[in-house]
Formats: C-alpha cells, structure tokens, sequence
C-alpha cells in the first residue's frame, strides 16, 4: 500500500472511531445544526491561520472551541431562539472565512480541498494531529460517557442528582469541536457534520442500547472511510465525498435491512 493511501486509511479510521460516539450525541440532542455552525467556522480559522503564519490545523482547532465557548454563552444569555443565533453564526463566518482569504492576494490555497477535503493528502504532520486529536477526544470521552448520557436523557434528573450540567453540556460542545476541526482534511468544512449524522443515525435504527448505537457507529464510519477510499482508488472520484456517499449507502442498507425488535 503507497505510504499516502496508508496515511489517508489511518486517519479516517482514527475519526470514525470517535465520531461515532460523539455522532451519537449529536443525533440524541438534535445539534446538527450546531455541529454545522462549527463546520462553517472551520474556514474562518484557516484564514486566520494563513493570516498569523500560523498551522492552519491548529488556528481550526482553536477557532473551533473559542466558537464552541461563544455560542454556549450566547445561547443561555440571549433572547433569540437557538436556531435563530446558529442561523446567523453559520452562514456568517463561512462568509468571513471566504472574504479573508480572498484578500490574500499572495497565499496560494486550494480552496475545494478545504471545502470538500483532501484525504489523499494527509501529510505525516496531518497524520499527527487527526490522531492526537482523536486520541484526546476518546481519553476524555470515555470516562464521562455515563455523565453525559445522562444529561442527554434527562438533563432535570441529572442536575437534581448533583451532576454539573452546564459543565458537562460544554465538554460534549468542546469535544464535537475538536472533532470538526481534525475532520475538515478528511471531508471538508461543508461535508463534515454528515460524517457525525450519517453513521449514527444509520446504528440507531439496529442497537438496543447507547452502546450499542455508539460502537455501531464507529464501526459503519470506518467501513464507509474504508469504502469510500476503495472508490476513490479505483474510479478516480474525491475521496471526501466518496466517504459520504458510501455512509449514505449504509443507512439506505440499513432501512433495508428488518428491524432488530
């Protein structure tokens, strides 16, 4: 296997593992909107990245959990519905990202590759952060699983039972972002949070329990990673997407397929 394809396999694997989980929490709590808004604001941190002479992957990253903290903080402050204020973020910093890069008549980027990812171009260094990234996402998700499972089944019962459920709220916004910031090399900043919805709404359908659903998850990710990569090898197509398509293709399976009762 050409060292570029293995480092590709490696690092989409590497984010299917954890976007499983962390999928499955966005399906239970219905923030897919937010995990867009954070999407969106991937570019944003790319430019400023260029802008600083900064790593790029790094200024996302920041970007990413600054953004993540904001709109928390807005949304327990301000009157508008929450709907309303990512409506307004999304779009908005998706907008200055574009316009800041605009500007830099003298920085050369590939602009699709950041919009619709580039995964056969994983460098060693890409490599080192997506598994960093995944790695501290998975140490510090598996012991609040319980914690924020049950915040997302009832965040009353929880707070009545001494949880700390802002606290813990915040951690799973911050943990999506860190995700969302090491995916954009895979899939991009617009195909992003489909690599979080996709595979878990396709596990939901078949687990009898949270586990069951998040395992599930992780592993129709990886499949899809695999599978997706095995279409852009042979038939030349953009591996980001590629990704997505063979997701989409396990959840249609997965309807397919009867129900487990």
């Amino acid at each position: 296997m050409p060292d570029f394809l293995f480092n590709a396999l490696l690092a989409g694997l590497a984010l299917a593992l954890v976007a499983g989980p962390l999928g499955s929490f966005v399906v239970w709590r219905r923030m897919a909107y937010f995990g867009d808004t954070l999407s969106h604001a991937a570019l944003l941190g790319v430019a400023l990245g260029l802008l600083l002479d900064i790593s790029p992957t790094l200024a996302v990253t920041v970007g990413c959990l600054l953004l993540a903290v904001l709109l928390v903080t807005l949304q327990q402050r301000q009157p508008l519905a929450s709907d309303t204020l990512l409506g307004i973020l999304a779009p908005t910093t998706l907008s200055l990202g574009l316009v800041a890069l605009s500007f830099m008549k003298e920085v050369r980027i590939d602009l699709m590759s950041y919009l619709f990812g580039d995964l056969l171009a994983v460098s060693s260094t890409d490599l080192f952060w997506i598994l960093g990234g995944s790695a501290l996402v998975l140490l510090l998700l598996l012991p609040l699983w319980r914690h924020l499972l049950a915040i997302t089944v009832h965040e009353e019962l929880a707070r009545v039972e001494g949880l700390p459920v802002a606290a813990l709220r915040l951690t799973l916004m911050l943990l999506i972002a860190i995700v969302i910031a090491v995916a954009m090399k895979i899939v991009g900043v617009l195909l992003i949070t489909s690599l979080l919805i996709i595979p878990a709404a396709a596990a939901q359908r078949h687990a009898r329990t949270p586990e069951q659903m998040a395992i599930g998850a992780s592993l129709l990710g990886m499949l899809a990673v695999g599978g997706g990569l095995a279409l852009s090898w042979y038939q030349d197509t953009p591996a980001g997407p590629s990704i997505v398509v063979c997701a989409s293709a396990l959840f249609l399976l997965g309807f397919a397929l009867p129900r487990r009762t």
